[in-house]
């Protein structure tokens, strides 16, 4: 119980201590650490409109979060949900154009789907090139999130270009294909309860099926998943296509309810933000949502930080960097003091490496 107490206070742990640095960074540049905190809680939070753009930016944050964390789970190092989430806002935007005459429920449910379909072929390519031809997947997913891109920039510039060719965007959606805002003039929409109901999906599938233990089998120790017959590669197939998928949902979401329309640039980097929202919230589908609210607050807080404080928005990245850093520390005193209790190690010494195998194989 006390480990599990530790290991969930380590994110906040990690947030205070990276405030506690940029707080002494801030001293010696001559702003106030409090000054700087409240202007980007009031950007933020401040008033109704601040609260839901904070909403609507974390809603992003929380599918590519999930995208990771399944992935991650089965220590399947998803790096390219960025380009999943681009090819599936472009399998959405495309299709949203020719829906015109559909019952807006139907529209919506088809624009996810596309998205998600996108997404999970981007992401099950990496998988397959995991799986058959042991290609690793930080490596594919990196260069898959280069090749969405310019999939991307060639498709807004070329087959799905407005009619005009005045800007290098698409037609906009059909309005049966758009999610309608809610408490209008804010962007509130049915995203966020989207990705609210999907949170749930992951949390039981992770956790409450039989899939989802395999999954964690095979992120714990793939070769003892392998002695009991889990199928190893049709799981890294599976396990990558869903974690595009939930990535492509996020960009049809995006599309539907924000943007109504494909640009240059759809990802301002959600994908890789979003593995620092997976890594803050302990790969936990149910903490992602928190922890996306909390780099959504960030990223809608900066701007106003900016402009009453004179302070760079990029100094929020500065923060997210340090807390995956600081995060990655504490794992690893962790882990040193977790092999010192269980090998009755003093000092430097380190276990044998067969013992290690051995403790790991167990």
């Amino acid at each position: 119980m006390n480990a599990r107490i530790a290991a969930a206070a380590r994110p906040l742990a990690a947030l205070v201590l990276a405030a506690a640095i940029i707080s002494l960074v801030l001293i010696a540049l001559g702003a106030s650490p409090v000054a700087v905190a409240a202007d980007l809680w009031q950007g933020a939070f401040g008033n109704w409109l601040a609260t839901t753009d904070t909403l609507v930016k974390a809603t992003p944050l929380v599918f590519t979060g999930l995208a990771i964390a399944i992935a991650f789970q089965g220590s399947l190092w998803n790096i390219g949900a960025d380009g999943q989430l681009i090819i599936g806002a472009m399998a959405a935007g495309a299709l949203g154009t020719a829906l015109g005459g559909w019952p807006h429920p139907l529209a919506i449910i088809a624009m996810l789907t596309a998205g998600a379909a996108g997404g999970a072929s981007w992401g099950g390519l990496a998988g397959w090139l995991r799986a058959r031809r042991e290609v690793n997947e930080v490596i594919s997913t990196i260069m898959l999130n280069f090749v969405a891109a310019q999939v991307l920039s060639w498709a807004v510039h070329g087959p799905l270009m407005e009619p005009s060719h005045a800007l290098p965007q698409s037609v906009v959606i059909a309005p049966s294909a758009q999610l309608a805002f809610y408490f209008e003039p804010s962007r509130l929409n049915l995203g966020m309860t989207v990705a609210l109901l999907f949170t749930v999906v992951c949390h039981l599938g992770l956790f409450h099926s039989a899939a989802g233990f395999e999954l964690r089998a095979l992120g714990r120790n793939r070769r003892a998943s392998a002695f009991f017959g889990i199928p190893i590669r049709r799981l890294t197939v599976l396990a990558m296509a869903l974690s595009g998928a939930l990535a492509g949902l996020g960009g049809a979401v995006q599309v539907s309810a924000i943007t109504h329309r494909l640009f240059e640039t759809m990802s301002p980097g959600w994908g890789y933000e979003a593995i620092a929202v997976a890594l803050v919230a302990r790969l936990n589908p149910l903490a992602i949502v928190p922890a996306a609210i909390v780099f959504g607050a960030l990223d809608n807080g900066s701007q106003a930080m900016q402009r009453a404080d004179a302070v760079s928005p990029v100094l929020v990245n500065v923060i997210q960097g340090m807390v995956i850093m600081i995060l990655i520390a504490f794992d690893a005193m962790a882990t040193t003091g977790m092999r010192t209790a269980l090998f009755g190690l003093a000092g430097d010494a380190r276990p044998s490496a067969d013992a290690v195998a051995g403790a790991g194989d167990a």
